[in-house]
């Protein structure tokens, strides 16, 4: 049973095609990938209990991303122990470790929703899923870059390309799940035309059912217009419906352990003296341009090296720039440019969905296209372009969302969408480009290890990226609530959420107040402030990548004295 998982067993027999290698690693990595599907989960598990609406008691936009950011987090982590784990045992014991984490990682989650224990989420999906992503995300890196030496860009963005569009296939396994295992919670009736409400000083409100007090939630007009196929406005009884979310779990859980687990069978690694036919290492004169050097450093010898320090801000701040977004892109859509759809009478819900499929193309796309074109214009310059043009783009999404609050007009929309888009592309390019920038400055020998140690990067990124969207997000939200009541009549505002507004923060920490809500009783005239909420993040992110352009300028090839001598 030991010899099935030695490194030995999986060297491939001479005449061995290459080729048949990249789809194992593409679908762990589709596996794997569905976490950029995340958003697509955020509005059922803000609504496990309220299931229409939140409740007092669900979890807020918040807490649910900070699901996502510890996955992020864990990935890096276990992906720097298994670069170098996986130079000593191979890509197939990791692969099916991978699996095993990845899939139960679902489960567990998928009971933290059932009992409504947020830690068993974070624990299952962040902690246990996390450390089966880092797994999965370096087994292939290390094995394709040694099946093609003549093409490293190319071979990494084939091990990593599965990733960036894992959310293409995740997105519509995850919806159709939701929807077979949705249940609508139980109907009172129109606001206003219930008896026996109650109201607690935070804006609750309660209704006496068989003798026992029920939390209700208000599905307002327009809170209802968001999906198609919406339930009708009015109350509803909180805890007698079912958002799906845990039921899903399960079954994506089940599913992506056994396609893992036979694509990590599948894995194979050449032998140490193997060359593709008719190929030889490039003539180092040759490659200064492009900074490719034919010198191997040892793992712990590069990390030592300022160009290792560069690279790691390089991918720090390229990924924190958009990882925050793909954590909330669904969410984003919606908020920003759910007025002007709806005008349109375009579904709102099913517009952000496509949106998100759409983001995981841009990604998927933008991990081969640009590591593809990085063994042309070398990796340097690819990310170059990444961070001059990177800038620009973050810029550009504060004035759409301006537009988008002064009129209907659906320019603001599309170039919002070409913006989001090219950004995706060139967050998917950066992942992909990396590891062949690693190969390029410290040999393709240990890039496995290295990389791994470099994507402790992405666990800093998975905190600063979700972090700063969702704390700013709030703090505007904040701000633009207090601002919209202020404006409202008192009188109107007692008659819609039964209390004054001296109670403001109470009843938006219970979700009683919404923007939505306030807008229906703002007076004429006045401007959501909703697609506004996002635009210091912009702003941050653009300040990033300007860091991280100036640390890629910087980046020169590493000095002899880190080399590994002959024989050593």
């Amino acid at each position: 049973m030991l010899g099935f998982f030695s490194k030995d067993r999986i060297v491939a027999e001479p005449g061995f095609n290459r080729w048949r290698v990249p789809p194992a690693s593409i679908a762990i990595h589709l596996c794997i990938g569905s976490v950029y599907a995340w958003s697509i989960f955020n509005t059922p598990l803000q609504r496990a209990h309220g299931v229409v609406i939140s409740s007092s008691d669900d979890w807020t936009l918040a807490q649910v991303v900070r699901t996502f950011t510890v996955a992020i987090i864990c990935l890096g982590l276990s992906a720097a122990v298994a670069g170098k784990w996986i130079e000593r045992v191979g890509p197939r014991t990791v692969g099916i470790v991978a699996a095993i984490c990845w899939g139960s990682g679902f489960l567990i989650a998928a009971l933290g929703i059932h009992l409504h224990q947020l830690w068993l989420v974070y624990f299952g999906y962040g902690v246990v899923g996390g450390c089966g992503l880092g797994l999965g995300y370096v087994s292939p890196v290390s094995t394709l870059i040694r099946w093609f030496p003549d093409r490293r860009g190319m071979a990494t963005g084939m091990a990593i390309m599965g990733f960036g569009g894992g959310a293409l296939v995740g997105t519509p396994l995850i919806k159709t799940l939701l929807n077979v295992f949705y249940r609508a919670p139980q109907y009172l009736g129109v606001e206003g035309t219930v008896a026996d409400v109650t109201t607690n000083a935070a804006g609750v409100q309660f209704v006496e059912l068989a003798g026992q007090l029920h939390e209700v939630v208000v599905l307002s007009t327009q809170e209802a217009l968001v999906r198609a196929g919406s339930p009708p406005a009015g109350l509803y009884v909180v805890g007698t419906g079912n958002s799906g979310a845990a039921a899903t779990f399960v079954a994506l859980g089940i599913g992506y352990f056994f396609v893992m687990l036979v694509a990590a069978l599948f894995y194979r690694i050449p032998a140490p003296d193997w060359k593709p036919q008719g190929w030889a290492p490039p003539d180092e004169r040759l490659s200064t341009r492009k900074m490719i050097s034919t010198a191997v450093v040892g793992i712990s010898a590069a990390t030592r090296t300022p160009q290792f320090s560069l690279l790691w801000i390089v991918l720090c701040f390229n990924v924190t720039a958009g990882i925050g977004i793909l954590g909330v892109a669904k969410t984003m859509m919606v908020e920003i440019f759910g007025d002007t759809l709806r005008e349109k009478q375009i579904s709102v819900d099913g517009f952000a969905e496509v949106f998100v499929l759409m983001t995981s193309l841009a990604n998927l796309g933008g991990r081969f296209f640009w590591a593809s074109v990085s063994d042309h214009v070398g990796r340097k310059t690819t990310y170059t372009v990444f961070f001059v043009a990177g800038i620009a783009l973050y810029l550009s999404i504060p004035w759409t969302a301006h537009r988008t609050g002064l009129s209907s007009d659906v320019t603001p929309l599309v170039l919002f969408y070409a913006a989001t888009m090219l950004i995706f592309t060139m967050y998917g390019g950066g992942f992909a480009t990396i590891p062949a920038y690693l190969a390029d400055l410290f040999g393709s020998k240990f890039v496995g290890g290295i990389h791994g140690r470099l994507l402790t990067a992405w666990s800093i990124a998975g905190l600063l990226g979700p972090f700063a969207l969702t704390s700013l997000r709030e703090r505007a939200v904040g701000h633009a609530l207090h601002r919209l009541a202020a404006a409202v009549d008192p009188q109107q505002f007692i008659e819609r959420f039964h209390v004054s507004a001296e109670n403001l923060d109470a009843l938006i920490a219970a979700k009683t107040v919404t923007i939505p809500k306030l807008m229906e009783i703002a007076p004429p005239g006045t401007i959501d402030p909703t697609a506004t909420v996002y635009n210091s993040t912009m702003f941050l992110m653009a300040a990033l990548l300007a860091v991280a352009l100036v640390a890629n300028l910087l980046v020169r090839p590493v000095d002899a004295r880190h080399h590994e001598r002959a024989g050593s």
